[in-house]
């Protein structure tokens, strides 16, 4: 199949986004439309549609179950918590370290990144309102803040780039620890000062008295259910026992209702779990069909062919198929999802081994996820009450942080691997 067709399947599809119909609908109308244009015939595109579906159920399963980490977190307070602890600990003179810290926490640990921001945004409106601070300036901290985290989480983008290079999800987290780092030093240190802030000296805010004090678990019990996960997670490459994330993810979920003392919550924390997953799961049916397009189509090859006269290139398409694929349907995990399913075999062909080329990959989706196209946009900017100009404004500076992120991610690859 020539790769105009799977182009303009992809175009259709963003077209459809940007028009507000469903995001699986538009992808399977583009998987549809790109497979005919693109000469596989009705038969041979919907075999590569299916095919494409087929690929990524085992990642959908465990996606779903990731949702029980997410939702207790969610459910009992304990992404609050874990957030205002940080906020209290640093308070209102390291705000911005603050801030970022806290939606880096909540990604790594499994919560989403948009429900990061939106958990930390009523305590990031109140210090604005009374310090003078920008709240568009404070939502480019929570925001580069979580970008970090998700790098490095055991959040869809990572499971499902993992599943699709057949790499370890612990060791396909832990390839990107330096890179966000690296993001949150730039956010904090960086975009702080090139991002145009207003501040007035009005009242020093007292944090402990502004923040809300109802009943959540404390701190160290909030962080419990992560913990357990990742370490459960990280038994295969220290030790050489394996637990897979369907298990892993579930039982931290549960360890931390038992440490929290919320075993009563179980049935609230897996409803509300499954809300938030099945969206993501439903989206990547239509991503799927999508991705057996592209895969099946000479799309690879042009890329490959594109950069191969470049020294280094092999370096360069894991993170560039992820910036496509991921500025094509505004979503971290759709990019994620495209771009390991139909771009893995020729990235481990050139040399790149499973675990980085899902790394690049994930890190890269995260380049331009953000456009306003997509959900993530209009739930972050919504949380601090800005306008769509004003979120607009932000959109280069979390581009940059996220290429920042990237860039480093590429360099450790080309060190370590």
């Amino acid at each position: 199949m020539t790769a105009i067709g799977a182009i303009i399947g992809l175009l259709v599809a963003i077209l459809l986004i940007i028009k507000k119909v469903s995001p699986c609908y538009s992808l399977i109308v583009g998987a549809l439309l790109g497979g005919l244009i693109g000469g596989f015939g009705l038969t041979g595109t919907v075999s590569s549609m299916i095919g494409g579906i087929k690929d990524i159920t085992p990642a959908i399963i465990r996606i779903l179950a990731a949702g029980v980490l997410s939702g207790v977190l969610i459910q009992t307070g304990a992404a609050e918590s874990i957030a205002k602890g940080f906020i209290r600990a640093m308070g209102a003179k390291h705000i911005y370290w603050a801030l970022a810290l806290s939606t880096l926490f909540l990604s790594a640990v499994g919560v989403f990144i948009d429900v990061a921001v939106i958990t930390v945004a009523p305590i990031a409106l109140l210090i604005a309102r009374q310090t003078g601070h920008s709240e568009s300036k404070l939502l480019l901290m929570m925001i580069g803040g979580g970008k970090a985290g998700n790098i490095i989480s055991p959040n869809p983008n990572t499971i499902i780039a993992a599943e699709n290079f057949g790499a370890d999800l612990y060791s396909v987290m832990m390839a990107n620890i330096i890179p966000a780092i690296v993001g949150l030093l730039f956010t904090v240190l960086v975009l702080s000062r090139l991002f145009h802030d207003r501040v007035s000296d009005k009242i020093e805010l007292n944090v402990n008295e502004s923040i809300s004090n109802r009943a959540l678990p404390s701190f160290l019990s909030s962080v419990s259910g992560p913990l357990v996960a990742i370490v459960l997670l990280a038994l295969r490459p220290i030790c050489g026992i394996v637990i897979d994330p369907l298990i892993a993810l579930p039982a931290g979920g549960l360890a931390g209702l038992l440490c929290m003392r919320k075993h009563t919550m179980w049935q609230q924390s897996l409803t509300l779990g499954l809300e938030k997953m099945a969206p993501i799961a439903i989206l990547l049916v239509g991503t799927g069909a999508l991705a057996g397009i592209v895969k099946d189509s000479s799309l690879t090859e042009y890329l490959v062919a594109a950069i191969s006269n470049i020294s280094g290139g092999e370096y360069l398409i894991a993170p560039l198929a992820g910036i496509l694929m991921s500025g094509a349907t505004a979503s971290t995990t759709a990019g994620a999802t495209i771009a390991s399913s139909s771009f893995a075999p020729t990235i481990t062909q050139m040399g790149i081994s499973n675990v980085w080329g899902a790394a690049m990959v994930n890190v890269g989706a995260t380049v331009i996820d953000h456009l306003p196209h997509g959900s993530f946009f209009h739930a972050t900017g919504g949380s601090m009450e800005r306008s769509f100009r004003e979120r607009l404004h932000l959109v280069p500076y979390e581009s940059l942080v996220a290429l920042v992120m990237t860039i480093v991610s590429v360099v450790c690859c080309y060190i370590f691997h």
